[in-house]
């Protein structure tokens, strides 16, 4: 295992079961947007695994936006829950393969705990190797870690609209081309079509094969194309739950200086008073 590594392999998992400091965390959603989802007639869970709620315990709930970071203060509370010391090692998956577990993954590491990891191939992946399942979660005694916001892992629309001005950062957008571009109208009402001003667009289904991501040459090859290199990248998707697929991708390759616009196109494109483009 490369601890400075984000992602580990189901082998891998599989064979650290009996670690006492690993903590396994399901971050599934209930909906999932962007991507055909896979649906499952039964529940299923790694044997062992907790739920990590993003939807909802892990959530801002004085935000108006969806899907927003938590304090650090909800963090911590949340996270205590599920039985998380400082010592612990966290690997999240979700049932899609590669699709929410990132942003639980990105939460971890913006509130300090570096010993983090997604599995690559998620749920789909542990069961196609025929490892051990169950059909509950496996609650555990509570844990002891504490958050705190690591500055420049989020960001607002300020920000975005300083990067804007400054071309300091590089904006990427993980939405798919068509809503990137204006052609494709939003999925939740009541939001403009089109994208950042001088922001890129990285699909984060480009980033995929499979379950899976793409190699890391892959990878490098589309963010080189894209001109994603050699700046800070400000992530951002419909409400910074795929941005993290992007974000996660980068550090694969070794992109290292990474923050992710909370409100995403949730906010901006519900804010006539931000600017857009469309091609």
């Amino acid at each position: 295992m490369n601890k400075n590594y984000p992602l580990v392999n189901a082998d891998w998992l599989n064979e650290n079961m009996g670690d006492e400091n690993l903590i396994i965390l399901d971050a599934s959603m209930d909906k999932v947007a962007g991507k055909e989802p896979l649906v499952y007639d039964n529940f299923f869970c790694i044997k062992g695994a907790q739920k990590c709620d993003i939807e909802q315990a892990f959530h801002d709930a004085s935000s108006t936006q969806p899907h927003t970071m938590p304090t650090a203060e909800q963090f911590t509370v949340e996270v205590q829950k599920l039985g998380i010391d400082a010592e612990s090692i966290v690997v999240i998956y979700d049932n899609q393969g590669i699709y929410s577990a990132p942003r639980a993954w990105w939460m971890f590491k913006c509130m300090g705990h570096q010993k983090v990891y997604v599995l690559d191939g998620g749920l789909p992946e542990w069961l196609d190797r025929g490892f051990d399942i169950a059909q509950q979660y496996s609650p555990i005694p509570n844990g002891k870690l504490v958050g705190a916001c690591q500055v420049n892992t989020v960001c607002d629309s300020s920000s975005v609209l300083s990067a804007i001005a400054s071309g300091d950062q590089v904006i990427v957008d993980a939405r798919a081309n068509a809503r990137f571009i204006g052609t494709a109208p939003e999925p939740h009402a009541g939001l403009r079509s089109g994208h950042i001003p001088s922001s890129v667009n990285i699909p984060f289904l480009d980033l995929l094969l499979g379950y899976r991501l793409q190699s890391p040459e892959v990878i490098r090859e589309i963010f080189s194309q894209r001109g994603a290199v050699g700046k800070q990248l400000i992530c951002s998707c419909g409400s910074g739950i795929t941005a993290c697929v992007v974000i996660l991708a980068a550090n694969v390759v070794g992109i290292k200086d990474l923050c992710l616009y909370d409100g995403s196109w949730s906010e901006w494109g519900g804010n006539s008073a931000l600017p857009i483009e469309k091609l």
